[in-house]
């Protein structure tokens, strides 16, 4: 074996794929244990966004997902719709900030809650996605393994490992 063959052979074992990872937490504003999967996104304009998507209580609690820009750099209004689609498939993902406990009082606008269970109902694969805020994000992709997180959601319990 050459030596640039051994060398690219070690560097494919070394580069680990991405991990799923998935986290359960006490919630103290709803008293009710919260299960997340956190992930920092780059829309296509490269600006970060933090993607939340959450259950509350017990497996088949509400499903939501939380977008979080940077405060001062961005303002959410409410209510926008989330726009998201793969491929030829496009979902509309109602938003419900407002009657977030957390979101509802919070006068940075920094952030949005939507919806998720209509996207996860709808799932069947783990695709890639693309969100649309309008006037906000334009397109910030959402890869396969992020979707795998999400759709882990509904049914997770503790100890499932994550």
């Amino acid at each position: 074996m050459g030596w640039g063959l051994g060398l690219v052979m070690l560097l494919a074992l070394a580069v680990a794929p991405a991990q799923a990872r998935i986290d359960a937490y006490p919630d103290a504003i709803t008293a009710t244990g919260v299960v997340r999967s956190l992930e920092s996104l780059r829309d296509l304009d490269y600006r970060s966004w933090q993607v939340v998507a959450f259950r509350e209580g017990a497996p088949g609690g509400a499903l939501r997902l939380r977008i979080v820009g940077y405060p001062g750099r961005v303002r959410l209004d409410h209510p926008t719709p989330l726009l998201v689609s793969s491929g030829r498939f496009l979902w509309e993902l109602d938003d419900l900030t407002m009657k977030s406990a957390k979101l509802g009082s919070d006068t940075r606008d920094a952030a949005a809650e939507f919806d998720l269970a209509p996207l996860l109902a709808d799932l069947d694969r783990n695709r890639p996605l693309r969100l649309e805020l309008p006037g906000v994000i334009t397109e910030l992709p959402v890869p396969p393994y992020v979707v795998a997180e999400w759709r882990r959601l509904p049914k997770w319990r503790d100890g499932d490992g994550g």
